[in-house]
């Protein structure tokens, strides 16, 4: 196994965390190594569901805010430019004339973090390792101006803010998806991934609607789709899709899930949304699921509902209506 460049960085020295005081982790992962991190004095920042879970299973004491101050810090590097930079300002709020530490691969922006550190003067040291750096810097105010965890409006009027999917306006393809639904979805339903909101308040409209939940795995953007969605009729779970249960059975699950892991595309993390589906649905309940063109869903849609039609789409997207779910409740 391949070091990961934290335990690099500290074999180096240039990771040395202090013997006393708090350690915030903002954004570790699930597979992050912190072997080297005292247990007992760290605290993990993680607003995605999964991640928090596991870490938490590990023993870490985890929130969606930093509690602070910090001794000292531990930033991984987020894709969203403005979410990172945004985090990275966090950290070093909360652990001013401590050790800020930011570790990235180049394909996420860490040479970018690099460059805009030294513009604001701060004096970095950094280590390569595995396609990727870890950046340190004293922490001070010079970062304060990074700061934007405040929800704001988006092109379409809904709130959402740095590092929640389509954050500046709504996906196109919950746009297809939303013109596609059928007039009548039934009393309950599910919008499994639905981040910001932007399906939800479209099933809001549809006669007949008397329950809407919302499934959500980053706490940032349910946050802001309870903003968005101010009907009594939505409730909202903060959770992993792919894992979720419900005591009550949906008549609809409408959903355009996630399909990469980082920067890599990963399949199953639709299939698996299918398969949630067809755990939560009534026997005759139906999915309305949009997917690009290219994902390999119709095998799983097959083995998990009796019938499957694709009902609408284009060269970039396919929209699918599933019914009569297969039941293996776990």
């Amino acid at each position: 196994m391949a070091t990961s460049r934290l335990a690099f960085a500290a074999d180096t020295g240039l990771l040395s965390l202090p013997d006393d005081g708090a350690i915030g982790l903002f954004g570790a992962t699930a597979d992050s190594d912190l072997s080297f991190v005292p247990k007992d004095r760290a605290q993990v920042i993680q607003r995605n569901y999964p991640d928090h879970a596991a870490l938490a299973r590990r023993g870490f004491d985890c929130g969606v805010t930093a509690k602070g101050p910090f001794a000292a810090a531990i930033v991984t590097l987020p894709r969203a430019k403005a979410y990172a930079q945004s985090l990275v300002a966090e950290a070093a709020a909360l652990t001013k004339g401590g050790t800020v530490y930011v570790d990235g691969a180049k394909t996420d922006g860490i040479d970018t973090m690099l460059k805009a550190l030294k513009k604001q003067g701060l004096d970095v040291t950094q280590v390569s390792k595995n396609h990727g750096r870890v950046i340190a810097f004293t922490a001070d105010d010079r970062l304060s101006g990074w700061i934007d965890t405040e929800p704001k409006k988006n092109k379409d009027g809904f709130f959402t803010q740095p590092g929640v999917f389509s954050a500046d306006g709504a996906d196109p393809a919950s746009v297809a998806l939303a013109s596609a639904l059928p007039a009548k979805l039934g009393g309950r339903v599910a919008d499994l991934g639905a981040g910001w909101g932007y399906l939800a308040q479209a099933i809001l409209n549809h006669e007949g609607v008397t329950g809407v939940t919302l499934v959500e795995a980053d706490h940032a953007a349910l946050e802001c789709a309870k903003l968005n969605i101010t009907d009594d009729r939505a409730s909202f779970d903060w959770a992993d899709a792919t894992q979720w249960e419900n005591k009550e059975y949906f008549d609809s699950v409408v959903m355009n899930p996630p399909f990469h892991t980082g920067r890599k595309g990963d399949p199953s993390l639709g299939q698996a949304f299918i398969d949630t589906a067809a755990r939560v649905l009534k026997p005759t309940g139906r999915l309305y699921l949009v997917a690009n063109r290219h994902l390999p869903y119709e095998q799983t849609l097959e083995a998990r509902f009796k019938n499957v039609a694709e009902v609408a789409g284009d060269r970039s997207f396919k929209i699918v209506e599933a019914s009569h779910p297969t039941r293996q409740r776990r």
